[in-house]
């Protein structure tokens, strides 16, 4: 059984919970709440790694074309296939019999591909970006083939870049008539920086002199906190628009200068509040659980179940004056479900709102295998118990 995993992300708030000194003046309050908040700036996260600046967007380009000298690992003969080559070689001047539909060419050494690439912001012309490109047709592989040229168009139909080299997906290929064997996904490859940037999208990021920071997850808290910090180093600037953006004024000091505007904002560190947020896998067996969940006064009982299928078979065969009949193999499975445990069923009781490291250390003390964790976790959200939200995957 795979590990239990808690990700204890925890956050040293101990310091707000604390009550204020008694016998000192406003200004001293003031001072130490300063203090504070400095403290917390420093072991905080910078705002570039929770937010981005609005117009600083990636795009998304795609596009569709031939990857030609496979060996005989191509389309089997289908029609788009045949029909793009068709028109390939009639842009150079060749026509095929059965031209424009290409009944009369042959695909088992080319694949209709599609090409995607995602365009970062301010890419100049020339720059080369990275394309991932996959077969659309049945062909088996895509090892050792070279992509034409292929024009990369975005969501206004226009052409952003031109993709074009020989294609890498590291996969391998072993079959015999009656076995294969394949090593990663072969009609999947990539070109790294396989596709020339032909034309800039334009990025806008200051608009009436103020620029919008989006936080990448929606938080009101985080919102709050996020101006809180800006406003600290550049007073009466920020303010925020909703749960997830902030508006930003441009002091006059960096007027003309935005990028470095920028830059000094994305270098100012928050301390991000955390969701009570329990995730489970099953697939993988794995459960992800933040710090502030909390559990109310419960107890838990887990014992262990085994299952034991066992495929077996009797011979049935008619007897020995039988005139007709034939002997035949009858199946004879039996499926046997144990509870173990029995009077060693632990109980574990939990005291009103545990942390999550106390519900840990708890339910690893029962020995629980990921299954039951995940069974356990269910009944305790059903129960209310559960003081977080549980994420099914």
């Amino acid at each position: 059984m795979k590990k239990l995993i808690f990700a204890s992300l925890l956050i040293a708030h101990a310091a707000d919970a604390q009550p204020a000194p008694t016998g000192l003046d406003t200004n001293q309050i003031a001072a130490l709440r300063q203090q504070l908040f400095e403290a917390r700036r420093t072991r905080g996260v910078r705002i570039k790694d929770l937010s981005y600046i609005k117009g600083a967007r990636h795009n998304q380009l795609v596009g569709y074309g031939l990857v030609v000298g496979l060996n005989s690992t191509g389309d089997k003969d289908t029609v788009y296939s045949k029909q793009s080559i068709a028109n390939m070689l009639l842009r150079y001047g060749i026509r095929v019999p059965g031209a424009p539909d290409g009944t009369g060419v042959s695909s088992k050494n080319v694949a209709a591909v599609m090409i995607i690439a995602d365009i970062p912001p301010f890419v100049k012309n020339g720059a080369k970006i990275d394309v991932i490109v996959s077969a659309m047709g049945d062909a088996t592989t895509l090892t050792g083939g070279v992509l034409i040229q292929t024009p990369l168009i975005g969501a206004d139909n226009k052409v952003y870049a031109v993709a074009q080299g020989p294609v890498s997906n590291n996969s391998l290929m072993a079959a015999s008539p009656n076995a294969a064997v394949t090593v990663n996904h072969p009609t999947t490859a990539q070109i790294i920086g396989g596709a020339l940037v032909e034309r800039e999208i334009p990025v806008t990021l200051v608009r009436d002199n103020a620029i919008e920071i989006i936080l990448r997850e929606f938080d009101f808290s985080d919102t709050a906190r996020l101006a809180e910090a800006i406003n600290a180093k550049f007073p009466l600037s920020t303010r925020a628009i909703d749960g997830s953006s902030v508006r930003v004024e441009i002091p006059e000091d960096y007027q003309g200068a935005a990028i470095d505007f920028i830059a000094q904002v994305q270098q100012i560190t928050m301390m991000p509040d955390t969701k009570a947020v329990v995730v489970i896998n099953e697939r993988t067996g794995t459960i992800v659980a933040t710090a502030p969940v909390r559990v109310s006064a419960c107890a838990i009982a887990q014992g262990n179940v085994v299952i034991t299928i066992a495929q077996s078979g009797t011979v049935s065969q008619p007897g020995a004056a039988a005139q007709v009949g034939q002997t035949v193999t009858v199946p004879a499975d039996t499926v046997t479900i144990t509870e173990e445990g029995g009077g060693r069923r632990k109980l574990m009781p939990f005291r009103d709102m545990p942390t999550v490291e106390e519900v840990a250390t708890s339910l690893n003390a029962l020995q629980v295998s990921p299954r039951d964790m995940m069974a356990i976790f269910q009944a305790l959200k059903q129960a209310g118990a559960l003081k977080a939200e549980l994420l099914i995957k």
